[in-house]
């Protein structure tokens, strides 16, 4: 569990947050605690193409104050240029979600595995079980072997090991398994969950194609994104009749320090739109 209290919030809601389920440096449990602390009244998990952490958030806010979506935050490619893709209201127990997942598993365990063996060659062993036992039971990725880095010593921080080592056209980066954005959105849609472009700032000349292949909304909200940049966000929803939804992005402060839990303003309408949207999409 955290060891002190989280920062305050800024916010009651947080639609993007992250577990040790996938790169996440606290537990479902302690995130929720952490949520119930600083006073949130919405968060939705939402791991890296994994549903791993759900469960047990919602049996950690179970009889609280606290309300826990259920999501996911799938990993897509177009062009050399990664897209994820946001879930909200999944149903956790869908059988093909479950196997899309299940497949995204497997090739991030390839993947750290690979990486590991080029960190190696470059003179930097570490031993995959104790990645394996950072990753808490879930899904291998980077981070974990960031963190099996600083714990041996090799750097100081995850952030260096990504600058370094890790990162994109660094020595020991491997691509990792791709899928398109429009597969993800009907893997989304298929489990009954509304999908949202996360952090798409910088992917907006995408936004009318991917509206057109069933996207649900924007991540309007978003650490670091200014007035300006969130009110072009906003219009652009509006102009493609999407949803306007937002999050922290948050991860743990060693992890992504300046991304806060409950760290990013938001009309709290934005939860009420997401679930009405939801119940369209499982009604029809």
């Amino acid at each position: 569990m955290a060891g002190t209290d989280a920062p305050p919030t800024r916010g009651a809601v947080d639609l993007h947050v992250h577990t040790n389920a996938s790169d996440g440096e606290y537990s479902p449990a302690d995130v929720v605690q952490q949520a119930l602390r600083m006073g949130l009244s919405t968060v939705a998990i939402t791991d890296h193409d994994t549903v791993g952490g759900v469960g047990e958030a919602l049996a950690a806010a179970s009889g609280t104050s606290l309300e826990v979506i259920p999501g996911v935050e799938i990993s897509t490619d177009v062009r050399e240029t990664e897209v994820h893709i946001l879930g909200y209201f999944i149903a956790v127990t869908d059988a093909n979600l479950h196997h899309q997942l299940q497949l995204f598993k497997d090739s991030r365990s390839v993947r750290a595995r690979q990486i590991v063996a080029r960190l190696s060659r470059l003179g930097l062993s570490l031993d995959f079980r104790r990645v394996q036992e950072m990753a808490n039971g879930g899904s291998v990725g980077r981070p974990h072997i960031a963190g099996a880095m600083v714990e041996r010593g090799y750097v100081s921080s995850i952030r260096e090991a990504f600058d370094r080592y890790i990162g994109q056209n660094r020595p020991a980066y491997v691509p990792r398994h791709k899928i398109h954005p429009a597969q993800a959105i009907a893997i989304i849609r298929a489990a009954g969950g509304v999908p949202v472009l996360a952090h798409p700032r910088l992917l907006t000349t995408r936004v009318r194609y991917l509206a057109a292949n069933g996207l649900a909304g924007l991540e309007a909200y978003y650490t670091g994104y200014g007035q300006e940049e969130t009110s072009s966000l906003l219009s652009l929803a509006q102009q493609h009749q999407l949803l306007a939804t937002g999050g922290s992005d948050f991860h743990g402060e060693h992890v992504k320090p300046e991304s806060l839990l409950g760290g990013v303003d938001m009309p709290l309408e934005v939860v009420a739109a997401l679930r009405a949207y939801h119940e369209k999409i499982v009604s029809s």
